[in-house]
């Protein structure tokens, strides 16, 4: 019988979902080899933090009276339905662009 290797780490698919959880692990996986190298795993954890960027902003809008909190219900479900796919398609294996912030995420 052929001996099994050990896989270190985690696989490509985790990680790049794992950097949508929060910022945090994006930073990470940025920071630390060996996934800064793999462009799958940069991809995501670029898209992770401009996507936080963007709910920042959505909740900045968030001070304006009445219609800064339309803005912000309306933008914060979409950005929670965009959070979902993207998870999701990053634990399939699959590189899924956003609108305008996958475009920021591929250029890095």
């Amino acid at each position: 019988m052929p001996e099994e290797t050990p896989q270190s780490g985690l696989s490509d698919n985790a990680a790049g979902a794992l950097a949508y959880v929060t910022i945090i692990p994006a930073i990470i996986f940025l920071i630390v080899e060996p996934y800064n190298k793999n462009s799958y795993i940069k991809f995501h954890s670029w898209q992770s933090i401009f996507l936080g960027i963007a709910w920042f902003a959505i909740g900045f809008i968030n001070i304006i009276p009445i219609l800064g909190q339309i803005i912000f219900l309306l933008g914060s479900i979409v950005l929670f339905v965009a959070w979902i796919i993207v998870l999701l398609k990053a634990l399939k294996g699959e590189r899924y662009k956003l609108p305008l912030i996958g475009d920021f995420a591929e250029k890095q």
